[in-house]
């Protein structure tokens, strides 16, 4: 029997919309995994950022220091304070010192050198130990004491940190005849202070510094021109120490550390 024409045609109409029905739910499916899993992404990436916000805040919001980062505020403090404080704050016009009868007297500052080279502001023999333990610079004043009879040069040698100032310290000379270079200021008192007029000579170590301290007279006599039997100045050499170690103190009294990571409000 021969197919009529209108039959076909409505048998290809209905395979066809079959076809577009089936691609379309096949569609619709796809749609509905694309969907699925941009819900998953978008989840996940919520789930991060939010861990991440978490972590941030628990991070940067303020909280108690622990006894080592306050260690390392008062360090890192310290160890800033020369390049930090003005030359006249790590020399101090004035320095108290003991007099005789442990009166207390007042060094008063002539002036202060320009910073230096740590091997130009010491002896040889100091500069070597110096150098080989990683001597950043040389820092250097002179004072007299309060009668003007008496006359010193303070020198701060910086260290890289605590660690090098202690390994230097145990290698330096108790040689009381070197140390620190004198600075003598022309039209002043000291003008006379030089190499020969060192009377004595020492050191105290405090932080990542070393403070030298050298003392002779104003009128200018030299150490070999005193007679080995005549004794110094009883006032001499303690007020020379006293102010060595009064600089010192300055410069490695431990700072207030701030109780949180953000100040004063944990």
């Amino acid at each position: 029997m021969r197919a009529w024409p209108a039959a076909d045609s409505r048998r290809r109409t209905a395979a066809k919309e079959r076809a577009e029905l089936e691609e379309l739910r096949q569609g619709i499916r796809y749609r509905r995994v694309f969907v699925v899993l941009l819900g998953v992404i978008v989840a996940v990436s919520a789930v991060i950022v939010l861990l991440g916000t978490v972590g941030l805040l628990a991070e940067t919001r303020s909280r108690p220091l622990t006894p080592s980062e306050q260690n390392q505020y008062k360090q890192e403090e310290i160890a800033r304070r020369w390049q930090a404080w003005p030359a006249t704050g790590v020399f101090p016009e004035e320095v108290k010192y003991l007099g005789l009868d442990r009166a207390q007297q007042y060094a008063r500052r002539v002036g202060i050198a320009p910073e230096t080279e740590c091997a130009k502001g010491v002896d040889a023999s100091v500069a070597g130990v110096l150098e080989s333990h990683g001597c950043v610079t040389m820092l250097r004043a002179t004072y007299v004491d309060q009668t003007a009879s008496f006359v010193f040069t303070v020198g701060v040698a910086v260290l890289k940190d605590e660690e090098s100032r202690v390994s230097a310290t145990e290698e330096l000379s108790q040689d009381d005849r070197v140390g620190v270079l004198p600075v003598a200021f022309p039209g002043t008192v000291t003008e006379r202070f030089g190499v020969e007029q060192r009377q004595r000579t020492g050191w105290v170590g405090a932080g990542p510094y070393i403070v030298f301290s050298t003392a002779g007279y104003t009128d200018g006599r030299t150490r070999a021109a005193i007679p080995p039997e005549e004794i110094l100045h009883s006032e001499l050499w303690p007020a020379a120490k006293s102010i060595g170690n009064q600089i010192a103190y300055f410069l490695a009294d431990p700072p207030k550390v701030p109780p949180c990571t953000q100040g004063n409000v944990c």
